[in-house]
């Protein structure tokens, strides 16, 4: 059991990084946090059954790690919307770059619930079901959250909007109904899939 979980842990270490440097938009934090994940991880094996999905078993104490130390600090909610962070610039004609950069600042201003929502469904391919159990919430809420990040993350992309703002689910539906009807004549492979 001891080697196999090394195994594990070991093969699922980008997964992990990747997961936290979403989560927590800084790579010595997210460090910290694959590091704080890995030693739980070891510490409590016992836990763990074998023949379940250990890639959802892991990233459920990564994401528990990570929401243990924001309420720890103090800051359960928004994270840092209005900061900006400083990127290089890239030479003329790139304008990959330029989209990728364009869509990491917005993803950045996402919630640290719909940022996750994203990135287990979209960035690590769990289904909607694995993100909930992950996630530690209903099927149904976790699709909200990725249609929601999703729509916030075209409209600021669109420039209909600069930062999400929390509006009444029923002042939401028409705009989502237009929304996904716009979506569906597009392909939307960097959102993480189709509504």
């Amino acid at each position: 059991m001891s080697d196999n979980l090394h195994a594990e842990i070991i093969q699922h270490l980008p997964h992990l990084r990747a997961f936290a440097l979403m989560l927590t938009r800084e790579r010595t934090l997210a460090d910290d946090l694959v590091q704080e994940t890995v030693v739980r991880a070891l510490s409590h094996a016992d836990q763990f059954q074998p023949g379940s999905n250990f890639k959802a078993w892991i990233s459920t104490i990564l994401r528990n790690s990570f929401f243990n130390e924001l309420r720890h600090r103090g800051r359960v909610t928004q994270l840092n919307l209005g900061v900006t962070h400083e990127e290089p610039t890239t030479s003329g004609g790139q304008e990959e770059n330029i989209d990728v950069r364009d869509f990491e600042r917005a993803f950045k201003t996402l919630s640290a619930v719909h940022r996750e929502a994203l990135v287990l469904v979209g960035a690590s391919g769990f289904s909607y079901e694995e993100a909930a159990k992950v996630a530690d919430c209903a099927v149904g809420t976790m699709k909200s959250r990725v249609s929601r990040a999703r729509l916030q993350l075209q409209q600021i992309l669109e420039g209909e909007k600069t930062a999400p703002a929390l509006e009444p689910v029923a002042a939401e539906i028409p705009r989502r109904q237009l929304e996904r009807n716009r979506a569906a004549a597009r392909p939307q492979a960097w959102l993480g899939g189709a509504y």
